[in-house]
């Protein structure tokens, strides 16, 4: 294996961990591997092990850390930050799931001290289907920018796919679909459009010791308005979603993760032809996440999200999560 090789540990077995470990093996070895994989579940390591026999099974934290030239933090919310501040007194490299941490306070003062030497999981950063989207608005195809509508809705919380991880992604303390789901496009709408402030929102929590079951919100990226709102049990599918920007002269939006559509003024929608759905998009943004990540653990600059962009949205997440109207 070439030197340069990046060295990626993994900490989490979960849901992430096993696609990250997918997209990082349909890489090329002699730019970057798995050097280490660590989970306090022995049943879910074990179940690792039969997947990925070839990734070393670690001890501990501790050990994935050491192996590392970056770190992949994929386990629940409320161990993010310690895994991260004992990397980066190690000085690796930090590439985190959201949200950096349950407490904003405490994940502000994380950014303080990490530098430029972490990152956040926001695919939307390598996503094919925004880049598509960014060129259109980019050439002008919907004129001058005017606003943004983010709708998301699920048939059930948590989604089928996620039910073993019940046990937190359904408490309000670090669950729920504002921070799991809508925390994406909240960035995208900041790469897009800037810092987001000035945030009105409510959530519903109608299930004692359950996560939100719906949020409204208003609020500004940068310049643009943004109306947002989310829900369980308002539709059939297993997961609805659509971003949209609104110019003078047309629209583009986002569906369902994955399919870039443009409308021009008076029209009506069109889908890009060669749009795909998100089970096949997905590897290849991950790909280019890797990608990115070979760049920060290099110290080289990178298009993934920072960890200020990540911070301002938990922020927004955790203000309309709270339901008190403030700028933030």
């Amino acid at each position: 294996m070439n030197k340069s090789s990046v060295a990626i540990g993994v900490i989490g077995a979960g849901i992430m961990g096993e696609r990250m470990l997918h997209a990082i093996q349909a890489q090329d070895r002699d730019h970057l591997h798995a050097c280490g994989l660590w989970d306090p579940s022995a049943p879910a390591m074990r179940r690792m092990a039969a997947t990925f026999p070839a990734v070393p099974q670690l001890p501990d934290a501790a050990a994935v850390i050491a192996a590392s030239d970056c770190v992949y933090i994929a386990s629940p919310p409320a161990s993010h930050l310690d895994h991260a501040r004992a990397a980066l007194v190690a000085g690796k490299a930090i590439f985190c799931e959201k949200p950096l941490a349950i407490d904003v306070d405490a994940a502000r003062a994380f950014v303080a001290q990490a530098g430029g030497r972490g990152a956040v999981n926001f695919p939307f950063a390598s996503s094919l289907a925004v880049a598509a989207i960014m060129d259109w608005v980019g050439k002008g195809e919907i004129g001058t920018p005017r606003r943004i509508a983010i709708e998301v809705a699920f048939a059930a919380w948590p989604r089928s796919w996620q039910m073993d991880a019940v046990g937190w992604l359904d408490r309000p303390m670090q669950g729920g679909f504002t921070r799991e789901v809508v925390s994406h496009f909240l960035f995208l709408s900041r790469r897009l459009g800037g810092k987001l402030h000035g945030l009105k929102g409510r959530a519903a929590f109608p299930e004692a010791g359950k996560s939100e079951r719906g949020i409204s919100a208003t609020l500004q990226a940068g310049m643009l308005p943004v109306a947002l709102s989310g829900a369980v049990g308002k539709t059939a599918k297993d997961d609805h979603n659509i971003w949209m920007l609104e110019g003078d002269r047309g629209a583009v939006r986002l569906c369902d993760w994955s399919i870039p559509e443009w409308r021009p003024a008076g029209g009506t929608w069109q889908r890009m032809p060669d749009a795909m759905p998100n089970e096949q998009a997905r590897p290849l943004a991950l790909k280019r996440q890797l990608l990115g990540v070979a760049k920060l653990a290099r110290g080289e600059p990178h298009h993934l999200a920072t960890l200020e962009e990540a911070l301002n949205v938990q922020e927004i997440v955790e203000g309309i999560l709270a339901g008190a109207p403030k700028d933030a």
